[in-house]
């Protein structure tokens, strides 16, 4: 880490009503100086906003009126001075910002995830505390989000540190009994194997509970299907709130599958409106349509059979093949049939076939109406309840890191040769060596041992701001 101090945005490009930079080093005060003045400087108070108007340092024209905050290091995010500005979200004024700053000799514009290097670098979160930052950036949903905050209070950092104090404890004992080794018999090893044992049940623990960053980060997948004109696509539009699906009278209008995102209390999710599949297509067009809903249904995380319940012959009687099991049942249009079912029924007694691996009852039905509103509460809270695992202790946590999957392999590893020195070889200068190897690879995952070119690869893939 060189002594320069760094400034970047915090905000995407683009208008925004805000725009945020923040700026870390020994230049700090220099900065606030040169944007605001001297007395603006002399007088900055740690954790106080202040209003300032910036000026260009070349033609004394004004940046813009803006919010500053000022935080005395190491009582900062980074651990040194940090500045942080909150002018308006015109792109114009933050380059213009950052032009200005960037003039003072001994700043320069802050490689990708450089501030948050620079926190663990001085002591303020440790590696995987660091690595959780960028997973409370990108996750895709609840889960994973309260997940990562989980890492990021230290609930990795804390278990690992509880296992290295352990493999610490019993390496110093083996290594004082290798100095010890020509003085006394031979060492007694009554008792170890359950320790190693231990230690090892905590290591895979551990490591069961990684999940893979690809796989989390796929969104769960729900597709409306049914027969032509069932309201699918009006489903769709009232679910998201605005007209986003083209809906028609006419039968056959979708003839593609369309694909949105809908915002659910679990996290964000992709649902598709698909073309109307029927028992005979009426064309080779009508024919394609199926064949790619169909496609997508076999994707489907979640399948909602959409049935017109205003049409005496039901939708799906018309021609949904029965080999489409549904996952559950909208009946759609209800505030054109004057309340209830087809048959007067509830919707449990309309029987589909079932899905051995969904989590959801197929002989409950759902009633909605697109106009009116009516069960679409209901519709989200079902498929937020399928689509999103409820974490229902709050100390459970995973990790999504193959680098530290990496670490907990190695040590893994050594903790079994560690084992079978010991049932068939029971060196006391192996065993020791061994769990030296186990201690470096836990101390490897929180960065008490590092090397630059793992902090390069760890950081290089964080946002130029973070």
């Amino acid at each position: 880490m060189d002594s320069l101090t760094i400034v970047a945005p915090m905000t995407p490009a683009g208008v925004s009503a805000v725009a945020a930079l923040r700026v870390s080093g020994s230049r700090v005060r220099d900065v606030a100086k040169l944007l605001f003045g001297e007395r603006a400087a002399a007088s900055l108070e740690a954790r106080k906003a202040s209003l300032g108007t910036a000026r260009d340092p070349q033609t004394g024209k004004v940046i813009d009126s803006l919010l500053y905050l000022f935080f005395e290091g190491p009582n900062s995010y980074t651990g040194e001075d940090v500045l942080e500005l909150y002018p308006h979200g015109n792109p114009l004024i933050v380059r213009d910002l950052l032009q200005a700053i960037r003039s003072i000799d001994g700043v320069r514009l802050a490689e990708p995830g450089e501030f948050t290097r620079r926190a663990f670098l001085n002591g303020k979160m440790d590696l995987t505390q660091a690595e959780s930052v960028a997973d409370v950036i990108h996750s895709a949903n609840r889960a994973e989000l309260e997940n990562a905050h989980r890492l990021l209070s230290g609930a990795l950092s804390k278990k690992v540190a509880t296992l290295a104090a352990q493999v610490k404890d019993i390496s110093a004992r083996l290594e004082l009994d290798v100095d010890f080794a020509e003085e006394e018999a031979d060492p007694d090893f009554a008792g170890w194997e359950a320790r190693f044992v231990s230690v090892r049940e905590s290591i895979q623990q551990v490591l069961n509970s990684f999940h893979n960053k690809a796989s989390l980060g796929r969104l769960p997948l729900a597709v409306l299907y049914g027969a032509p004109n069932a309201g699918k696509s009006s489903l769709v539009n009232a679910l998201l709130g605005e007209d986003r699906v083209l809906v028609s009278n006419v039968p056959g209008t979708t003839r593609d599958f369309v694909e949105v995102r809908l915002f659910l209390d679990g996290g964000e999710i992709r649902l598709v409106d698909t073309a109307g599949i029927a028992e005979r297509a009426t064309d080779e067009l009508d024919a394609l349509s199926m064949e790619k809903s169909r496609e997508i249904l076999e994707e489907a995380d979640l399948k909602i059979l959409v049935v017109d319940c205003s049409d005496e012959r039901r939708g799906c009687e018309k021609g949904v093949p029965s080999v489409i099991a549904p996952d559950f049942v909208v009946y759609s249009k209800s505030d054109l049939t004057g309340g209830g079912l087809p048959d007067g029924g509830s919707g449990a007694a309309m029987t589909f076939e079932t899905n051995a691996s969904s989590a959801m009852p197929t002989t409950d039905a759902l009633r909605v109406s697109s106009k009116t509103g009516e069960g679409l509460a209901e519709l989200k809270n079902i498929m937020n309840a399928a689509l999103f695992k409820n974490v229902e202790n709050s100390e459970d946590f995973w990790i999504t890191s193959e680098r530290e999957k990496a670490c907990l392999e190695d040590a893994l590893a050594g903790i079994d040769r560690t084992l079978d020195l010991l049932r068939n070889n029971p060196a006391v200068e192996l065993l020791a060596f061994e769990m030296q190897v186990v201690r470096r690879a836990l101390q490897s995952i929180t960065g008490e041992i590092s090397s630059e070119d793992i902090l390069q690869s760890i950081f290089a893939g964080f946002c130029i701001g973070k």
